[in-house]
C-alpha cells in the first residue's frame, strides 16, 4: 500500500475500525513499548559469567542454564497466554501486570539468593515476559490494514532488535563497576515498560469476538500450515541462543574481550538486524514470503557457522553480516504466521510462535554449552566453541531443506506470497 493511501481521510480504517492516523500513532507508540521490554533481555549477557558462573561457582553448561531456564517458562506460558487474550481481549490489564511481574523478578535475580531459587525466579521472569511479548505483536499485527501487515510488524520488530541490541553494549558498560547492576536496571527499565503500557495500549478488546478455548484449539488444529513458520521461529531462536550465551562465554575465554567489548560485538549483529527489519517488513508487503523466509534463513544459517572461525576485527564483520541476514527473515516470518492464522485467533497463533521461538532458545544455550564443554575434554576449547556454531548453523539449513517443500506448495495455493 502507498503512503498516499494511508494518509487518506478517515475513510481509511485499520483493522478494528480506527482511522489510520490513529492506527499509525498507536503503532508509534507499540514500537516505543517493544523497545522498553525487550532492552532487558541482552542486559545480562555480557556479565553472564559474573553474574552467574563467577557468583555461584556452577559450571558452563550451568551457566548456560541460566538463559534457558526463562525460556522453558515462556515456551509453557507463551500458547496459554495468546489463548487468554483470544478469549477475554482486555489487552492493557494483561500486559500491565505481565510487565509488573517481570519487573519484580529482575529485582529478585539481584537478592543474595541460593542458585535453585535464582533459576526459579528467571523462569518466572520468562512466563511474564513472552506473556508480554505475546500480546504486544498481536497488537502490532492489527494496528494496520491487512495489506500493511508488513510494514507494521517492521516496525514493531525493529523496535525490538533495537531493544535487544542496545541492551548488550548497555549491560556491558554498566557491568565495569558492578556486574550486579545490569539486574538492576533490567527491572526498573520493566517498571517503565509498564507505565508506558498503561498509556499506549487501548483498554478495549482487540476483536469483537470472543471464541471459546476449545473454538480457539480447533481453529489452529484446522490450520497446520501454521507449523511452517513455527519450525522457522524454533530454529531461528535455537541459533540465537547461541549468541546470547555461547557467544559470550566464546569471545572472554578465547579471545580475552572484555564484557563491555563482549556487548559491542553482540551489538554489531543485532543493530543491522534491528535497522533492516523494518525495509525487510516493507518488501514482505510486495514480495515473497517464501523467498524471504527461505533465503534469508539460508544465508544466515551459514554465516553462524562460520563464527567459530572468525578472530576480531574479522568477528565483527562476519557478526554484522549475519545481523543483516537474521533481519532478512524475521519479520516475514512472523507476517506468514499472522497470515495463515485464523483472525479470532491470531493473539493465540502469536503465542504458538513465541512458544517455539521460546523452545529454541531453551534448546539454543543447552544445546551450545553441551558440545562446547564435550568437544573441549578432548580438543580443547576452541575446538569446543567450532563444533557448537557449526551445529548451529546447520541446524538452520536442515530447517531451509525441510520447510522449503511446504512454503512452494503454500506460494503455489497462494496462501502466501
Amino acid at each position: 500500500m502507498r503512503d498516499d493511501e494511508l494518509e487518506g481521510s478517515g475513510e481509511r480504517v485499520a483493522s478494528g475500525g480506527r482511522p489510520v492516523a490513529e492506527a499509525r500513532g498507536s503503532l508509534a507508540g507499540l514500537g516505543l513499548l517493544a523497545l522498553c521490554i525487550m532492552l532487558p533481555v541482552t542486559l545480562p549477557v555480557p556479565v553472564l559469567r559474573e553474574i552467574v558462573q563467577g557468583r555461584f561457582d556452577v559450571s558452563e553448561l550451568a551457566t548456560s542454564v541460566f538463559m534457558s531456564i526463562n525460556m522453558l517458562g515462556a515456551f509453557l506460558v507463551a500458547p496459554a497466554a495468546g489463548a487468554l487474550m483470544d478469549r477475554i481481549g482486555r489487552p492493557r490489564i494483561l500486559i500491565v501486570a505481565a510487565l509488573g511481574l517481570d519487573a519484580l523478578c529482575f529485582l529478585a535475580l539481584g537478592a543474595p539468593i541460593p542458585f535453585a531459587l535464582f533459576l526459579a525466579i528467571r523462569f518466572v521472569e520468562g512466563c511474564a515476559h513472552i506473556t508480554a511479548l505475546s500480546i504486544l505483536l498481536t497488537l502490532a499485527s492489527q494496528a494496520l490494514p491487512a495489506a500493511s501487515r508488513g510494514r507494521a510488524m517492521g516496525v514493531v520488530g525493529a523496535c525490538m532488535m533495537l531493544g535487544i541490541a542496545l541492551g548488550a553494549p548497555l549491560g556491558g558498560f554498566l557491568g565495569r563497576s558492578d556486574p550486579a547492576l545490569p539486574l538492576q536496571v533490567a527491572g526498573l527499565l520493566a517498571l517503565a515498560a509498564a507505565a508506558l503500557a498503561a498509556a499506549v495500549v487501548r483498554g478495549s478488546a482487540v476483536s469483537e469476538a470472543r471464541p471459546a478455548l476449545r473454538d480457539i484449539a480447533a481453529a489452529l488444529g484446522q490450520e497446520p500450515a501454521l507449523l511452517v513458520p513455527l519450525a522457522f521461529a524454533f530454529a531461528d531462536r535455537f541459533t540465537v541462543g547461541f549468541f546470547t550465551t555461547t557467544f559470550s562465554l566464546y569471545a572472554g575465554r578465547i579471545h580475552g574481550m572484555a564484557p563491555a567489548e563482549i556487548g559491542i560485538s553482540i551489538a554489531i549483529f543485532m543493530i543491522p538486524f534491528a535497522a533492516f527489519s523494518y525495509p525487510f517488513g516493507r518488501l514482505a508487503d510486495r514480495y515473497s514470503l517464501a523467498l524471504l523466509v527461505g533465503g534469508g534463513s539460508l544465508l544466515y544459517g551459514l554465516g553462524t557457522a562460520t563464527v567459530g572461525f572468525a578472530a576480531p576485527p574479522l568477528l565483527n564483520a562476519v557478526m554484522f553480516g549475519i545481523g543483516i541476514t537474521a533481519a532478512v527473515m524475521f519479520v516475514p516470518s512472523m507476517v506468514m504466521t499472522t497470515e495463515l492464522a485464523p483472525e479470532q485467533t491470531r493473539a493465540t497463533a502469536m503465542g504458538a510462535f513465541n512458544a517455539a521461538g521460546s523452545l529454541g532458545f531453551i534448546l539454543g544455550p543447552l544445546t551450545g554449552g553441551a558440545i562446547s564443554q564435550l568437544v573441549a575434554h578432548s580438543s580443547g576449547w576452541l575446538a569446543g566453541y567450532r563444533a557448537a556454531f557449526l551445529t548451529a548453523g546447520l541446524s538452520e539449513l536442515l530447517c531451509v531443506a525441510l520447510a522449503l517443500p511446504f512454503l512452494l506448495r503454500l506460494r503455489r495455493q497462494r496462501r502466501i506470497s
